[in-house]
């Protein structure tokens, strides 16, 4: 039985690999650990850098929030994180 803090993890799973798309976007904007973990936690996110170079490395899920946030501070979207990319239609 789940609990209710479990209700909103993300499993990185199937190949979706959500920790490196981050710390690929985050190195991209040039911001180091630490200060991403500082901008987390004025957003609002209750996280240390132990935990956050976990979610990067994909041994720790990231929680929802967690995961607005980084879209908040790296300018992209929820697709970006998971890199989805829709398939086209002919």
């Amino acid at each position: 039985m789940k609990n209710e803090e479990s209700i909103d993890r993300i499993l990185q799973i199937n190949n979706i690999d959500i920790g490196k798309n981050i710390a690929k976007l985050r190195k991209a904007m040039n911001i180091k650990q630490i200060d991403m973990v500082a901008k987390l936690q004025t957003n609002g996110i209750d996280i240390s850098i132990y935990s956050y170079n976990r979610i990067e490395k994909g041994t720790q899920n990231p929680t929802v929030l967690f995961l607005y946030a980084c879209c908040h501070i790296l300018h992209c979207d929820m697709n970006r994180l998971f890199d989805f990319k829709p398939s086209e239609t002919n």
